[in-house]
């Protein structure tokens, strides 16, 4: 499972970096994957981590909360033009949510609801967010980052 590795990325290129490029924090190889690949690519102007706060209201805690988004990222397209994301990678079954009917309610199936529930609130917060600075929102799985599996290796 990818959600267990954890630690610090030291990028190659800090200057890149927009924060403290000394305190670069992955929690899962998904993430590291992704700084790898923003720290490695020349159309990624700059990147960030966990670096900006976004309030939304959880409709499960029935209460406003910090939303810290994975990856705030500008680069350079092809044509040139430059687009700013905000970024976010979960695992593809958090995305795609918990069954609606499963023949069992257990426990584990109401905690999966629940963080879908959160994550959707916490993701309209981050586009609405994201739409009104002019950048788009951006949902990655683990099918998406897994090929960026090799970039920054040294070869």
């Amino acid at each position: 499972m990818s959600g267990t590795l954890k630690g610090k990325f030291r990028p190659d290129n800090p200057d890149k970096y927009k924060g403290d490029a000394g305190n670069i924090v992955y929690r899962s190889s998904w993430e590291l994957n992704f700084m790898k690949y923003c720290d490695s690519r020349d159309e990624i102007l700059s990147w960030q981590s966990e670096e900006k706060c976004i309030w939304y209201y959880d409709p499960v805690a029935k209460k406003k909360r910090r939303y810290f988004p994975d990856f705030m990222i500008q680069y350079k397209r092809s044509d040139g033009i430059i687009v700013e994301e905000v970024v976010e990678i979960k695992p593809a079954r958090q995305v795609k949510g918990p069954p609606v009917n499963p023949k069992r309610k257990t426990q584990s199936w109401t905690r999966e609801v629940m963080t879908y529930v959160t994550n959707q609130a916490k993701w309209k917060a981050a586009s609405s967010w994201a739409e009104d600075r002019g950048m788009n929102f951006r949902l990655l799985t683990e099918k998406d980052v897994k090929q960026w599996s090799n970039y920054g290796k040294r070869t």
